[in-house]
């Protein structure tokens, strides 16, 4: 039984009158009663009494129309919804970014996506790019904001937007602290204030050290950014982290690195073959435009 013969059964039980509801359907009088007969047939007993060329909903029919009545609007419901959903500038996506970008990067953007896309909804996952990475995998969000992520199961794209400097900061008493810049491995036998491990950034980190001769002695390794900030500003070690919104309230010092460089790019990321909304690819060339300045 498909929809269009509900759809044909509810206005024959509303008219209770073949040629009118025939011409209210565009479709002619005997294709409509070999829909109607159809669904009798399937369901094994009549719908309508009829008497000469009038026809009337009996028992059965009032039962079956309030079962159809249900059944059309909940399709009407899915059908607007996945209206909604292929409709540019409407609909959901599902957004993910690394943790350093919630607390200044990700709600200034969604300032400006409110203003431009007031019918675009979000849901918003914060985690690693390994954990956003899963999640791609997964189908469980269409986009996310990390950095470069490689998968051994689905194709991943990713467009770099920018670059970010990371530093390293020391306790404002330090002997480093009076330096602008530094060599990497001028930090060599400091205690370390590391990130926890399976974290994308702790393994970019970790990358520099090695190329600067490095094996950090780690002391404590945090989640947060503003943890390790704050381990460092009671004098517990040194640490490299991006330039996060609040850093001037710890007691410390940040240092760029003029070697090796400290730059990890963030980009946009996607399921290469994975269908992708309109709503949420015309979000991802939004992305594009206003990292790259081009808005």
């Amino acid at each position: 039984m498909e929809i269009q013969q509900l759809q044909y059964f509810k206005t024959v039980a509303q008219l209770q009158h073949m040629t009118r509801a025939a011409e209210k359907l565009s479709i002619s009088q005997p294709a409509l009663s070999k829909s109607i007969s159809n669904i009798e047939q399937e369901l094994g007993i009549p719908l309508f009494d009829r008497q000469g060329r009038s026809i009337f909903l009996n028992r059965y029919g009032q039962l079956f129309l309030e079962s159809v009545e249900v059944i059309l609007a909940e399709y009407e419901k899915v059908m607007k919804k996945f209206e909604d959903i292929t409709r540019p500038g409407h609909g959901e996506v599902s957004f993910g970014f690394i943790h350093t970008l919630g607390m200044e990067v990700v709600p200034e953007l969604m300032a400006v996506v409110q203003k431009k896309y007031p019918n675009m909804e979000f849901s918003l996952t914060q985690a690693t790019s390994l954990n956003l990475l899963k999640r791609l995998e997964e189908g469980a969000i269409d986009l996310c904001l990390s950095q470069e992520v490689e998968s051994k199961i689905i194709d991943i794209e990713w467009i770099e937007l920018w670059s970010e400097e990371l530093y390293v900061i020391v306790p404002t008493n330090h002997p480093l602290a009076s330096k602008e810049t530094i060599a990497l491995h001028e930090i060599k036998g400091e205690p370390f204030i590391s990130i926890k491990k399976g974290n994308s950034l702790r393994h970019f980190i970790d990358k520099r050290l090695k190329e600067a001769g490095i094996t950090a002695k780690t002391t404590f390794a945090g989640e947060e950014m503003h943890t390790v900030a704050g381990f460092v500003g009671a004098g517990l070690g040194v640490s490299i982290i991006p330039n996060i919104k609040g850093l001037e309230n710890f007691n410390i010092k940040k240092i760029s690195v003029s070697t090796p460089r400290c730059v990890r790019n963030i980009g946009v990321a996607w399921a290469k073959n994975r269908f992708l909304s309109p709503t949420a690819n015309e979000f991802k060339e939004f992305l594009i435009d206003y990292f790259r300045g081009e808005l």
